[in-house]
């Protein structure tokens, strides 16, 4: 296509969406976007890449007539914008499709799979490879903090692809990852998640089980022993399977595990042998884990364990993955994606083995769509161990789910007290959180921020009440 052909996003502020935005712009199009309930970073990432967005949907957006729109994988009949695209005949993909043509096409495809771990191991291992000079292509769904841009197209024979088993879109239901022709795959884990989509686990193993099919003879699924749910989804494969874990029943094992500052350093044994010693600046056991992963992928594309640990020690990070704010006041804020139970334990244990003896609080808002039904009710007053205190935020729409399956945060926060002795507050507006906040910290406690969306811009205003009380000399 030439420079002036013309490109609309309809929900272009979702992480994908935004990058996919970023690519077609690079190549040389017009592109524009609509979207709704906008934040950052998404938002202030498009801003600086100089691409404008209307905010809200109207078929008005669509004048003049693009030459393509694509649709992201929230939206569904009866979106203004979605019915005026197909009452006028204007040609439409799902992004998926679009990154198939624009970004993979004939290189060699490295999906990342999973529940949990799928941005920081698809983000580590586009970095290894570029630090060791390979150049590849790669779409992550966060920010990488060395690249600084969630998607790239490079001439590099590798494209590394973070690989969501949700959705594709309202007209295509498969999960997007069956789109991306994986040589090699990753599985990080595999639990159950997307319950707007998926029932219960065994939709979600048959799934991940599809996708491995489609890799060829000559690649490799590098997955996680220590998860029944994966080795169930791997029960027949016809390419080569490296198992990673904690546990004894795998090829390559994590063994001598050990906070070391804000890093991890681990051993990884392969067949009972040392193989590695490893350093990664990043927190929690869960990242030694993807770590050993993506070793697994490099060490089989070729690079030497000298070229992994290199750019290794020289990640990082991701933008929301326990990201440090600062430390204002004396107080440590982190901002984290964790939405799901195992993810925000998974969390707060990184953080309290990583910072011992000093009280954590957590935040938390139930916004996707598993968490705000009453699903994991009892699991989720259980993942808040070992923190201080716990606020909960109120239900991210909740008015869009039946009272009957929809989570009770108050009730939560009740559970939380009585079953961990922790205080615990159901706090619904977001000013009511920082204010409590702010005069309830103390000179070196840790605040987690915790949600997959935004919050209503909570870490950025308690980190400016923060800032403020420090300016003034404010001691608590």
């Amino acid at each position: 296509m030439k420079s002036q052909n013309h490109i609309h996003f309809i929900g272009i502020c979702g992480t994908g969406m935004a990058a996919g935005a970023v690519l077609m712009k690079a190549k040389g199009y017009r592109v524009t976007g609509s979207d709704t309930g906008v934040y950052p970073p998404m938002s202030t990432y498009l801003e600086g890449e100089g691409i404008g967005f209307a905010i809200g949907f109207d078929p008005s957006n669509l004048v003049p007539r693009p030459d393509l729109v694509v649709i992201g994988n929230s939206l569904s009949r009866g979106n203004p914008e979605i019915e005026a695209v197909l009452d006028l005949k204007i040609p439409y993909v799902s992004l998926p499709e679009l990154l198939r043509k624009e970004l993979i096409r004939a290189k060699r495809s490295l999906v990342v799979t999973g529940t949990h771990g799928k941005t920081t191991s698809s983000s580590l291992l586009a970095w290894v490879l570029e630090s060791s000079g390979r150049s590849p292509s790669f779409f992550v769904g966060g920010i990488p903090l060395n690249f600084a841009r969630p998607i790239r197209r490079t001439e590099g024979s590798e494209v590394v692809l973070e690989g969501d088993e949700y959705d594709t879109c309202f007209f295509d239901k498969r999960p997007k990852f069956l789109h991306y022709r994986p040589d090699v795959m990753i599985i990080t884990n595999i639990e159950f998640d997307h319950a707007d989509i998926y029932r219960n686990i065994h939709e979600i193993e048959t799934v991940f089980a599809s996708a491995q099919q489609l890799i060829p003879r000559k690649g490799l699924v590098v997955a996680n022993g220590d998860e029944s749910a994966v080795r169930r989804a791997l029960k027949r494969t016809f390419c080569p399977v490296e198992w990673f874990g904690l546990g004894e029943n795998v090829t390559w094992r994590i063994a001598e595990f050990r906070p070391e500052g804000e890093g991890i350093a681990f051993s990884l044994l392969h067949k009972g042998r040392l193989n590695s010693r490893l350093y990664l600046p990043v927190m929690g056991e869960h990242n030694a884990l993807n770590a050993a992963a993506v070793y697994i992928v490099c060490h089989r594309l070729g690079l030497t364990s000298q070229e992994i640990q290199r750019g290794f020690g020289t990640f990082k990070g991701v933008r929301r993955r326990m990201e440090k704010r600062g430390t204002f006041r004396g107080v440590t804020v982190f901002d984290d994606f964790a939405h799901h139970p195992t993810a925000i334990a998974r969390t707060i244990s990184a953080l309290k083995a990583h910072y011992p003896g000093r009280p954590l609080w957590a935040v938390f808002e139930p916004r996707t769509n598993t968490t705000r039904r009453n699903l994991f009710q009892r699991e989720l007053a259980e993942a808040f161990r070992g923190a201080r205190g716990v606020l909960i935020g109120e239900v991210y729409r909740k008015d869009r789910i039946d009272p009957v399956h929809r989570l009770d945060p108050a009730r939560l926060a009740r559970d939380i007290e009585v079953n961990l002795t922790q205080r615990a507050w159901y706090m619904p507006e977001v000013d009511e959180i920082v204010a409590f906040l702010s005069d309830s910290v103390r000179q070196g406690e840790l605040v987690v921020v915790m949600s997959n969306g935004g919050f209503g811009g909570l870490t950025d205003k308690l980190v400016s009440t923060l800032k403020q009380q420090d300016h003034r000399g404010d001691i608590h």
